[in-house]
């Protein structure tokens, strides 16, 4: 029985995932080298593009071609061009640019865990040290939090308005693990009368208080100095927003901290929960399902969960009511818990 060229076996999805560091480090260069702020300025040609980024004309050329592989760039003749996504989050002057992420997800901390991933896989969590990057006061938060900002203006800014739609009361927010502060500062933007309190690790509170007051809400925007579980939060807030922080522990954690939360609400309170949530297959959507991988490499226990998950975790915490709202176009979901 003959096969068809179809059904043939192929090396290629090896070849594709082995190399793939390749094309992070390319990116990386395009990102340092401001290339796609580059042919934002009308600089299109490879030449054009070399004398702005200080670079040689050649590795200009190969690099951009690279990027047109890989799809952040398209090529008509000799001139370069912005695809509509790398325009709105690779272009510096973008108010959503994105770049500096680069720096907080290829940090030495965070790729440690992946080059140790086979004893990862052994223990069943993080290799490089006992609690991994959740360790106290942890210098890579501040990375996060500058590099950061700038992707999670978009989602911060959608949970908001989907929150407080009428953004038209008193509103008393506590944004936990608040890092680059964005989330707690949206509500504040988005509602002249929200008053926010932050926690987090000194260091970084520095950041998220920068942000607050270059965004004109600092003077609604307060500082509780530690760590989630050990830090005071004090009582009758409207919203408590955990945002991308759950995933960092196991359930019995989780719901500890949930707790805290929940008595820290005034009666009618909402917790509103950020995560990256996979189906019950636990392998799909991609994006959501692999960042489990990136808990193992990275945490003693993290996880991604399912809603299911959160939802137990949640309830057991005391809350009634849990519903998921997605955040289109982007991957992650917004869990609202009321009190």
């Amino acid at each position: 029985m003959s096969t068809s060229p179809a059904q043939q076996p192929s090396p290629q999805l090896f070849f594709q995932t082995v190399n793939a560091h390749q094309r992070t480090e390319a990116l990386k260069a395009a990102v340092e080298l401001e290339i796609f702020t580059a042919i934002a300025e009308s600089n299109q040609t490879a030449g054009d593009i070399a004398k702005r980024v200080n670079a040689a004309e050649r590795g200009v050329r190969i690099l951009c071609d690279t990027m047109c592989i890989m799809g952040f760039l398209t090529k008509t003749g000799n001139e370069y061009q912005l695809t509509p996504d790398s325009a709105f989050f690779l272009d510096k002057r973008s108010p959503a640019y994105v770049g500096g992420a680069v720096e907080f997800l290829l940090t030495p901390e965070l790729t440690a865990g992946f080059q140790s991933l086979t004893e990862a896989v052994r223990k069943g969590g993080t290799a490089i040290s006992q609690e991994g990057t959740v360790s106290a006061d942890n210098p890579i938060w501040v990375k996060f939090a500058r590099g950061m900002a700038g992707m999670m203006m978009m989602p911060s800014q959608q949970i908001a308005k989907l929150v407080d739609p009428q953004a038209d009361k008193p509103l008393k927010v506590l944004d936990i693990a608040a890092g680059h502060g964005m989330f707690g500062i949206a509500f504040a933007m988005n509602n002249p009368k929200a008053e926010v309190v932050a926690v987090d690790w000194p260091n970084v509170l520095k950041v998220a208080s920068e942000n607050a007051q270059r965004l004109g809400v600092g003077d609604r925007h307060r500082l509780i100095e530690g760590d989630a579980f050990g830090a005071d939060f004090g009582s009758d807030y409207d919203l408590v927003l955990i945002t991308n922080f759950l995933h960092h522990f196991d359930p019995p954690t989780n719901e500890t901290l949930l707790k805290k939360v929940h008595a820290a609400l005034k009666p009618g309170g909402r917790a509103v929960t950020l995560e990256f949530v996979p189906n019950d297959d636990r392998i799909s959507p991609p994006e959501s399902a692999m960042f489990s991988l990136v808990m193992l490499a990275g945490t003693r226990a993290g996880d991604a969960y399912t809603f299911a998950e959160l939802d137990k975790m949640l309830t057991n915490a005391g809350f009634t009511r849990n519903t998921i709202h997605p955040l289109p176009p982007g991957f992650q979901h917004v869990v609202i818990s009321e009190k």
